[in-house]
């Protein structure tokens, strides 16, 4: 192999918490078909003539609450991540880059390809496939790569929800904050179901078996809500949690279509009617902490918990830059660069 390089690619985040930030950051996101798939036309009916119209306004302050003096905790953390993995891997190159909005997948591919890359590695920081994150984020890469013209020996990363150097660190980031007391929320990020029914290829298993995302089969190996279903089962397995010690929802809803159940909110409001005095929320599907966890959770839930009569809630923090994370995800790297060695 050649001189190694990788790309982490984010979700992407306004360059500033004001309304005009929000509103472009907005339209290149709900207007990608990979994210909101239906017809063209209705997407940008719906975009443009809707949500950009009202929803600015609205996350604007939202973002402002969680500012921090470095930027948007979505890109500092990613910076941080980005730069802890560099300080420990003296032979390969990283950036880091958004699939929206700024660093530019564009400028984290020059400035590899300017490093003298031949061996890249696209690392979608998402542990659990899908169509909106995942899927989305390489085909934008690949088609930068086409307009740089610039033809490295390509490596994906690929989906790792039960990858030991992924599980491990999560689940010691979880440890400390749960007791017999404690009930901990396993919080996803949400998808519409029309996304996970189109990965059935067999068309007879995803929202027709009962608890179809528990069943593991061919069906649904590349299917969000039974990736996360795994990365469940596979912490609560080394925590050593009961059934009836933790619970699955689905978060940041989007919109009148149908999204996987159950939702944080109508979740959150059960555990505390069943009587659950103490919560703890984690968030997998996020390897940084951005609007989803640091507002949506830890603000806006945590008012919804204590209205709805609960009384101690934590938001377990994101991996972000944690030392156990950054030897976890470096070793997922160089394994994964030996793996196409040998192949």
């Amino acid at each position: 192999m050649g001189k190694k390089g990788v790309l982490l690619i984010n979700v992407g985040t306004p360059t500033e918490p004001t309304t005009e930030s929000v509103r472009t950051y907005l339209r290149e996101f709900l207007l990608d078909p990979d994210v909101i798939d239906i017809p063209a036309p209705l997407r940008h009916l719906l975009v443009r003539g809707i949500i950009l119209r009202v929803r600015p306004r609205k996350t604007a302050p939202l973002y402002q609450k969680i500012w921090m003096d470095e930027g948007s905790p979505l890109r500092v953390y990613s910076d941080r991540i980005t730069k802890s993995l560099d300080q420990k891997s003296k032979d390969v190159e990283f950036e880091f880059a958004m699939r929206y909005g700024e660093p530019s997948i564009h400028s984290g591919l020059e400035k590899l390809r300017n490093k003298g890359v031949e061996d890249l590695l696209l690392l979608p920081m998402f542990p659990h496939y899908a169509q909106a994150t995942t899927e989305s984020s390489l085909k934008h890469t690949y088609k930068q790569l086409k307009l740089l013209n610039w033809n490295p020996n390509i490596i994906e990363m690929g989906h790792f929800e039960t990858n030991e150097h992924y599980v491990v660190p999560l689940a010691n980031s979880i440890l400390k904050h749960i007791d017999d007391d404690t009930h901990l929320l396993f919080s996803y990020h949400g998808l519409p179901v029309s996304h996970v029914k189109r990965i059935d290829a067999s068309k007879a298993h995803c929202q027709k078996e009962n608890q179809c995302c528990s069943i593991k089969t061919e069906a649904n190996k590349m299917c969000y809500g039974h990736q996360c279903f795994e990365t469940t089962q596979t912490v609560v397995g080394m925590l050593g949690l009961k059934p009836e010690q933790y619970s699955i929802s689905f978060q940041s809803r989007l919109g009148p279509v149908k999204w996987l159940e159950p939702s944080t909110l109508n979740k959150v409001e059960e555990l505390a009617q069943r009587g659950i005095k103490k919560l703890a929320i984690v968030a997998p599907a996020f390897l940084a902490d951005g609007l989803e966890t640091l507002e949506e959770l830890d603000i806006g839930i945590r008012e919804h918990f204590a209205e709805c009569g609960g009384e101690s809630l934590t938001v377990i923090k994101c991996l972000n830059d944690n030392e156990d994370w950054i030897e976890g995800l470096d070793k997922m790297i160089q394994n994964k660069f030996k793996a196409t060695i040998a192949a």
